[in-house]
């Protein structure tokens, strides 16, 4: 085995080395996006950080271009790459963000990608300790963060939006009593009608510090006859 990579000239040893850390610190981060169902994943990230190692071993190797006689060197500055390779990398992040309903999903998986792309390039000029402690934090911060998140109390905000035929209109006061009643405060309150003034609509934002809220608050609302259209819509990443 010795031998044999001592026939192999050392800067392809070093691109080597170069491409498959890439690709275990994309995959690394890709598993944890995948394996919560995110549409940007294991072979996305992975990807991603090879491509970005892959473009910065131009800057890093291109001395090998103009090997021979005759040949002429170009100053090449490592930095302009790496300005382009993320700005790049903000197209493909915004592909992941989309908006459901009022809510907008899929900011994490973008931050993911972006800083995937940075481990990429330091992989790429073989800053090889800031990348592996780089693809440690990330994981961290997604994976653990999680967590942590999950067991701080935090106020949870909804997008609301419930609607009532016009000659049966839950009054403003008894709306707002049946959210207190379900643990939820308004953060604001909007009115519309609807369907030519046959229909008349409440949207509003609200937000509780009860996990079951929501649900409870949706069930009630189903057994509510004078109820024709409601909408809870979670917002969050």
């Amino acid at each position: 085995m010795q031998e044999w990579l001592a026939l192999v000239p050392v800067v392809y040893r070093e691109i080597s080395i170069h491409l498959l850390g890439a690709v275990m610190a994309g995959g690394l981060i890709g598993l944890e996006r995948s394996y919560h169902g995110r549409p940007a994943g294991f072979r996305t990230h992975t990807l991603v950080c090879l491509a970005s190692s892959l473009l910065m071993l131009i800057t890093v190797y291109h001395a090998q271009w103009f090997a021979g006689p005759g040949a002429t060197r170009a100053q090449i500055d490592p930095t302009r790459m790496a300005q382009g390779i993320m700005t790049g990398i903000g197209f493909l992040g915004a592909g992941v963000i989309f908006k459901e309903g009022l809510s907008v999903r899929g900011l994490t998986t973008a931050a993911s990608i972006w800083i995937t792309a940075a481990i990429g390039i330091l992989i790429g000029v073989g800053f090889f300790f800031a990348a592996s402690l780089a693809t440690v934090l990330t994981l961290g911060v997604l994976a653990l963060f999680r967590l942590i998140e999950g067991r701080l109390p935090t106020r949870q905000h909804a997008h609301f939006f419930v609607r009532f035929a016009r000659d049966e209109v839950m009054p403003e006061g008894r709306l707002r009593a049946l959210l207190d009643e379900h643990g939820f405060s308004i953060a604001n309150l909007n009115y519309r009608l609807e369907a030519e003034g046959t229909a008349f609509e409440y949207r509003m934002v609200v937000r509780t510090q009860e996990g079951d809220g929501l649900g409870r608050l949706a069930t009630t609302l189903t057994g509510m006859p004078s109820v024709r259209e409601f909408r809870i819509s979670p917002a969050g990443d």
